[in-house]
């Protein structure tokens, strides 16, 4: 495919990339409204149920710096292709399971496919469009789907479970996914890094080895605690691997991820950034579901309902991110972003026990706006500081941090919530001399407190359903008021590190030089070989128009 045809698809080719994207976001959260469809028809254990949701995150997020630098080596479109087939076939077996092992299984041949999806979107869109203008824009909306897909889960997995079976959700994305594999055929160009470096075997697999240990040990600390030992250390071992990663990256010739980006400070402050947002969205999304359903009354349809006005917001600030970034540069709109994000987050922690859904519907079209605005900028920067020989493994670097991000998230944040609640909730309802398997319930969860109140007297059933609920709300205070210090602190970081103007002539000469320093001789070489081509091809442009 020549360029005058990839400039002239190049929309069209957003919106099959935006597609890839979407089915991943959806499928991070809409299975979560299907765990008591699961339990009843699959007969799955709690251990099981949680194998079921995380051994899909932790295949994918342990294999995104693998499969983001593979496809550099061969064809970025080529592994799109691949992890399409791959997920379509995976969606279509996980709905036809018929128990848990069978479920495990497939869910993690999605996470295969997914780590081949998400990162090849984003290193294709970096490729595709060369105009830096129109890559913002471009970006934005590809983050924005990324966000907002998310929020949108709950939503469609409620209509689908009030009207099909469980694995309805799994089918909703075959579909999709063949219209993205068709398409992206004729519209999506083939990309792939030049130079044709050696593969890295050894940096692959304690890439691998450290990211699984370390998200294995984060989301087995809400339910174990930090200080348990297999959790400790898992983490420890995890994060000795990746020292070993770091080191041996630096010593090969041929590395994976030349973690030299890092020198780069618009590199690594934009990744810290996207790390530290996902943190406060998956934990306060963790906290914000349950809050409407259990504080507030509604259903889970009702409450994906009334959730929308965040993908809503998300979408409207991320689209127009770029604009904003024009007029005002990008530590301005990050940091602006950011804010926006934590006097959300202080807004959600002030909420009422009682009639509070408008309340908290301020705060979250707050909090969302100022993750749009946060998010797209960010990645365009993670993206620009990197030469686009890069962009596969770039990509896969942007995705591993919002995991790991957002999974810390919801184990710190749900920790710090479960250390107010549980002592809370025992001493709130210690005078009405409940059965201790009662009591175990209820500090497991203000969910089981409200089941273990529908079974006792009336009167006594109100009073204890009522204290879960005050308790409830007085330990997300603490907790997302900890979510907006760490906001904060991203904020002040940026504020510090981030470029005020990624696009200034003289800060996109200081990123060009910052990726070029980080090759060997031979990539640099080709790198301005290139440029000078394109000079050429410009100059001889410039000569014949009239």
């Amino acid at each position: 495919m020549d360029e005058k045809t990839v400039h002239d698809r190049r929309w069209l080719a957003l919106a099959v990339l935006c597609c890839s994207l979407g089915v991943i976001s959806l499928d991070n959260t809409i299975l979560n409204l299907a765990i008591p469809a699961l339990t009843r028809d699959l007969h799955a254990s709690t251990s099981q149920l949680q194998y079921i949701i995380d051994g899909y995150t932790l295949v994918f997020a342990g294999l995104l710096l693998t499969t983001g630098s593979l496809g550099d080596r061969f064809g970025r479109r080529k592994f799109l292709g691949i992890g399409l087939g791959i997920f379509c076939a995976g969606s279509a077996l996980s709905a036809l399971a018929t128990a848990p092992w069978h479920l495990i299984a497939t869910r993690a041949l999605m996470g295969l496919g997914g780590s081949l999806i998400m990162p090849s979107t984003l290193s294709l869109l970096t490729n595709i469009f060369k105009d830096p203008k129109e890559r913002g824009r471009a970006i934005g909306w590809w983050a924005a789907v990324a966000g907002a897909g998310g929020a949108l889960g709950p939503l469609i997995a409620g209509v689908l479970l009030a009207h099909f079976w469980w694995g309805s959700i799994f089918l909703i994305n075959v579909p999709l996914v063949l219209i993205a594999l068709v398409a992206g055929q004729f519209v999506l160009p083939e990309s792939k890094d030049p130079t044709g470096e050696k593969l890295d075997p050894i940096g692959a697999v304690l890439s691998m080895v450290g990211l699984v240990a370390v998200l294995w040990a984060i989301i087995e600390a809400p339910a174990n605690g930090f200080s348990d030992p297999m959790v400790s250390g898992g983490l420890l071992f995890g994060m000795a691997v990746l020292g070993l990663f770091v080191a041996w990256e630096l010593h090969t010739d041929h590395p994976m991820l030349d973690v030299r980006f890092f020198e780069n400070r618009r590199f690594t402050a934009a990744s810290a950034t996207l790390a530290m947002v996902f943190f406060a969205m998956f934990g306060s999304s963790f906290l914000i579901t349950q809050y409407l359903q259990t504080v507030l009354g509604f259903s889970a349809l009702e409450a994906g309902v009334r959730m929308l006005p965040m993908p809503a917001a998300m979408i409207l600030m991320s689209t127009q991110s770029a604009r904003l970034v024009e007029w005002l540069g990008s530590k301005r709109v990050v940091a602006g972003g950011l804010l926006c994000v934590a006097v959300g987050l202080v807004l959600v922690s002030l909420s009422p026990v009682h009639d509070g859904y408008v309340h908290v519907l301020i705060a979250m079209c707050v909090l969302s706006a100022g993750m749009g605005l946060t998010m797209a900028p960010a990645t365009e920067s993670v993206m620009g500081s990197l030469p686009p020989e890069k962009a596969g493994v770039g990509s896969a670097m942007n995705d591993a941090t919002r995991y790991v991000g957002g999974s810390l998230g919801v184990a710190i944040i749900g920790s710090i919530f479960a250390s107010s609640y549980r002592p809370g909730i025992t001493g709130r309802i210690a005078r009405f001399a409940l059965p201790q398997e009662a009591v175990a319930t209820a500090r497991d969860s203000v969910g089981g407190a409200v089941s273990v109140a529908s079974r006792l007297p009336a009167g006594v059933g109100r009073a204890v359903a009522e204290s879960a609920r005050i308790q409830f709300v007085d330990a997300m205070s603490p907790s997302l008021l900890a979510a907006a210090g760490v906001v904060l602190a991203a904020a002040a970081m940026v504020i510090v590190f981030l470029p005020a103007r990624a696009g200034d002539a003289r800060e996109a000469m200081a990123d060009r030089l910052d990726g070029i320093a980080s090759l060997t001789f031979a990539e640099a070489e080709g790198v301005l070989e290139a440029d000078a081509a394109d000079a050429a091809d410009a100059a001889d442009a410039a000569e014949v128009t009239p």
